[in-house]
């Protein structure tokens, strides 16, 4: 198994990336100079958690909104939360899991972008 940034395999510094969602995706990308399947986690991570938060703030302000509407609009917001934060989630347990796997997946849209920023 190759070792990565801080002594650990590789699989586990790539799923360490994703661990505490940009914030290690910011750390394994500054400290990581050789591996590139943990930087290419690293960059994946910080991309996809980012617009997430930025998404979800956005998100955020619209439902402020909608919810003043009468009866529906904190149905309406509730539900959009919700989903979110499925998404969320659920993104974050499958991306740690497949990059424990030793998988390099690829988010759609982002995900070939990322790899070739990486590997130029």
């Amino acid at each position: 198994m190759k070792k990565a940034t801080f002594g650990l395999d590789e699989n586990i510094a790539s799923l360490c990336t994703y661990a505490g969602i940009f914030i290690t995706g910011i750390i394994f990308l500054l400290f990581e100079k050789d591996n590139k399947t943990v930087r290419f986690h690293a960059l994946q991570s910080i991309i996809w958690f980012g617009f997430l938060a930025v998404l979800g703030i956005a998100v955020g302000l619209v439902l402020g909104l909608i919810s003043w509407i009468p009866l529906i609009g904190g149905l309406i917001a509730w539900v959009v939360n919700s989903a979110l934060g499925l998404i969320g989630t659920a993104s974050w347990l499958f991306l740690m899991y497949k990059a424990y796997q030793g998988a390099e997946f690829r988010i759609p849209v982002i995900g070939d972008a990322v790899y070739n920023a990486v590997n130029s």
